[in-house]
């Protein structure tokens, strides 16, 4: 979020990058690579295989119409509202993935148990780079909860798509899909970010 680099950024990048191959708005997860994920158990590989099928509706959500080899204009298949849904949380998940990673080196957020990010007070470090500095004094409260609340909106859009796209997912698996999703994250964190460990306590990598 390297969720690869830190799995969600780099996931949401390599996604825009498709994307604009493809002459298409938005993002796309593409073919994500998870083979950071040691040991990865059944569930594991489900999850994260139905996360990766996410780009093909994604990219039929961002499809626009074209032109046929004899020259007649096809208009692409309408979509679900989830599926507007999802493509819209990608979006939203890459359009922030930068300030993201910056708010994680700084500590102001961490990676949850529960998939999503936690936030924590907004104290500069006195060994923070320059860079996080200046990012951090332009860096309001406003825009700070905006931020982390519409990328953890997105994650919980995702997390439910997965269940909704795999038959062999139901509500109640969602706890433990949110386990899978934690996990992945927690061990794609930066060294010097927090994350939560699985007995519940706080730690930084």
């Amino acid at each position: 979020m390297s969720i690869i680099h830190r799995q969600w950024s780099v996931l949401a990048r390599v996604s825009v990058a498709a994307l604009l191959l493809a002459g298409s708005y938005g993002c796309t997860l593409a073919k994500v690579d998870v083979n950071v994920v040691s040991e990865r158990t059944s569930l594991e590989n489900q999850v994260l295989g139905t996360y990766n099928a996410l780009s093909e509706d994604v990219l039929l959500v961002a499809s626009v119409r074209g032109v046929s080899p004899t020259g007649k204009v096809e208009t692409p298949p309408k979509h679900s509202p989830e599926q507007q849904e999802a493509a819209q949380a990608l979006e939203n998940i890459a359009f922030h993935a930068d300030d993201v990673e910056a708010l994680k080196r700084l500590g102001w957020v961490g990676e949850n148990l529960e998939g999503t990010l936690t936030s924590f007070s907004r104290e500069v470090p006195e060994k923070a780079p320059a860079d996080l500095k200046t990012f951090a004094g332009r860096f309001g409260e406003g825009e700070f909860r905006q931020v982390v609340n519409e990328v953890n909106r997105s994650r919980e859009i995702l997390m439910l798509r997965v269940v909704q796209t795999n038959e062999n997912f139901t509500a109640k698996d969602l706890p433990a899909i949110r386990r899978v999703f934690a996990r992945v994250n927690r061990q794609n964190s930066a060294p010097g970010t927090k994350v939560q460990e699985d007995d519940g306590k706080w730690v930084t990598r």
